[in-house]
């Protein structure tokens, strides 16, 4: 049976009301990302960096899963085969529209972890700056985010996926930072159709291309592939 991997990005919650790193007046552009996405950052300022992950905690709360998300959660129960969903995205927002097995490669929201002994848990809504590890009892907690500087999470699994691929999908992502820059490439030498479905092309070098918004290019497409196997 053909497997299809999708990556996506920022672009597919955008829709959401979740802001994207280039969104004026966001959450992002009221700080600097060294500022609050480094380790360097929040050994220096746990205060702020907690501060803003909560609020992010607090927004991503807020908005509900769309018709794109909802769209890949109906091509997962109705595929034939495997169809792996790989995220840059730490809000839950496929696994709120009814996705399974999401691969989230920058951590999640509601993770919480343990900077000194890996222990990981839930988050509380609020974290402190010196929020205690259940395990080791260190005031070590931190956000169960990939920030600047360090590996994405799962990139063994990823890669493992990607070269048993058929389909390869990336929605909503401009796909130029590595790793996942790589990923299209790494389809591609394994035999896989890849796809680019996004508001505006990049330079990715995808087989094929679906411009447009995500709630609107997403099911459309669900929906071709689904017809195909009918």
């Amino acid at each position: 049976m053909e497997k299809i991997v999708i990556l996506t990005g920022a672009g597919i919650s955008a829709e959401s009301g979740l802001s994207t790193f280039r969104d004026e007046g966001g959450l992002w552009a009221q700080h600097r990302i060294e500022d609050v996405a480094t380790p360097e950052a929040f050994a220096r300022n746990p205060a702020l960096v907690q501060g803003f992950y909560n609020a992010r905690r607090v927004q991503a709360a807020q908005v509900q899963p769309n018709a794109a998300h909802q769209a890949l959660a109906q091509l997962q129960r109705d595929w034939p085969g495997e169809v792996v969903i790989v995220t840059q995205n730490v809000d839950s927002l496929h696994e709120a529209g009814g996705a399974s097995g999401v691969i989230h490669m920058h951590g999640i929201l509601s993770g919480a972890l343990c900077a000194a002994c890996g222990h990981r848990w839930t988050a509380p809504p609020e974290m402190a700056p010196d929020e205690p590890c259940p395990a080791c009892n260190a005031p070590s907690g931190r956000p169960d985010i990939v920030w600047f500087g360090e590996m994405p999470y799962h990139m063994e699994d990823i890669f493992d996926h990607l070269t048993t691929a058929s389909i390869f999908a990336a929605i909503g992502t401009s796909g130029e930072v590595y790793p996942a820059a790589a990923f299209v490439h790494e389809a591609q030498a394994a035999g896989a159709h890849t796809i680019e479905i996004n508001l505006e092309p990049t330079g990715g070098g995808f087989d094929e291309r679906l411009l447009g918004k995500a709630t609107e290019t997403v099911p459309r497409w669900v929906d071709r592939l689904l017809m195909a196997k009918t």
